[in-house]
């Protein structure tokens, strides 16, 4: 609790292109938290090296998703924006952390299986320990609600489990986080395989719409879309590829399944995906202006970086220094 306001945490991380399933499941909803929390949203940096990166192509995407943010609508001055490796506190925490981590705790983690085996040739200890890094992350802030996905619940409960056991030991120290249960963010499914969500790692290009595609890659994307060959105008489960691109279309344009069913009931499925493809340009052309906006004022975002990096280690230290004193590490001579 900070103020009057409860703490929410989340992040992510630095590595490929946002999606516009990044933005509609997530990033689009997060601007209206800040009104009734104190929200931290951080580039997670420092999780992104479990994976090998090209130095100067990480601190190009930090800064590029950082300013993505700012282009989403979410406020520096009312929501701290900060890249996480500025804060050491959070390396600092997760090594305390990993000291009161179970191996059998870890090795439960399905994450890491699926990583691991994505990644077979670089199966590093960071990989293994990257959700007790999660924890340090949420825990540092005192947090009360984490905004997850399904994949991330898991975290979340170890979370919750390293925040009592630490409790149990030492006291009232840590917040025991909640998942944040608020508005549903649309659930954005592949454009090519409707089984899977829309990922900026999936190795189909079509299969994404990246936020900063120019307007005639999403129309071109749209077009391409998986559908069927049933050629019934419905929103069911039993054609996945319609269902998305109507949750896509809804997501976009405020309207209702129901709604779109009707008013496209009589088209064919070419028409429709046109639409979808104007919808998402519609969506996606002032958030592109904005990040070009942005992207000219260096200073502005310089500025960002420098406030809300002293702003997150202020609150960071303050746990961090409980944290250190209750396990017996000598106090700093200031």
């Amino acid at each position: 609790m900070i103020g009057d306001k409860k703490v929410l945490f989340s992040g992510m991380q630095a590595t490929g292109n946002l999606t516009l399933g990044n933005y509609l499941g997530a990033l689009k909803n997060w601007v209206s938290l800040s009104d009734e929390y104190e929200c931290f949203y951080s580039v997670v940096d420092m999780h992104s090296i479990t994976i090998r990166q090209d130095p100067a192509i990480l601190r190009k995407r930090a800064r590029a998703l950082l300013t993505l943010y700012i282009a989403a609508g979410l406020d520096p001055e009312k929501n701290c924006i900060y890249y996480q490796s500025h804060v050491s506190g959070h390396a600092e925490l997760a090594w305390i952390l990993n000291c009161f981590t179970y191996m059998g705790e870890l090795n439960r983690m399905t994450q890491f299986k699926d990583k691991a085996a994505k990644h077979a040739d670089n199966i590093n200890a960071g990989l293994f320990t990257y959700p007790v890094l999660m924890a340090a992350d949420i825990l540092l802030y005192q947090a009360d609600v984490v905004p997850v996905g399904i994949d991330q619940m898991q975290h979340l409960e170890l979370t919750r489990d390293l925040a009592q056991r630490f409790n149990g030991i030492y006291g009232d120290v840590f917040t025991i986080p909640e998942a944040y249960i608020g508005k549903v963010g649309a659930k954005i499914m592949s454009l090519q395989d409707p089984s899977k969500k829309m990922s900026k790692s999936d190795e189909n290009p079509n299969g994404s719409i990246y936020l900063m595609d120019d307007p005639d890659t999403i129309r071109r994307k749209c077009k391409r879309a998986v559908t069927d060959s049933l050629g019934e105008f419905r929103y069911s489960d039993e054609q996945p590829g319609l269902h998305n691109l109507i949750d896509i279309f809804c997501a976009c344009t405020n309207r209702t399944p129901k709604d779109v069913v009707s008013e496209f009931s009589g088209s064919g499925y070419g028409q429709f995906k046109e639409a979808v493809g104007e919808a998402v340009v519609s969506v996606l052309d002032p958030l592109q202006k904005r990040v070009a906006e942005l992207e000219k004022d260096k200073s502005y975002i310089d500025s960002v970086i420098k406030n809300n990096a002293e702003k997150a280690n202020y609150y960071a230290q303050k746990t961090l220094r409980k944290v250190q004193k209750k396990v017996g590490f000598p106090e700093k001579i200031r």
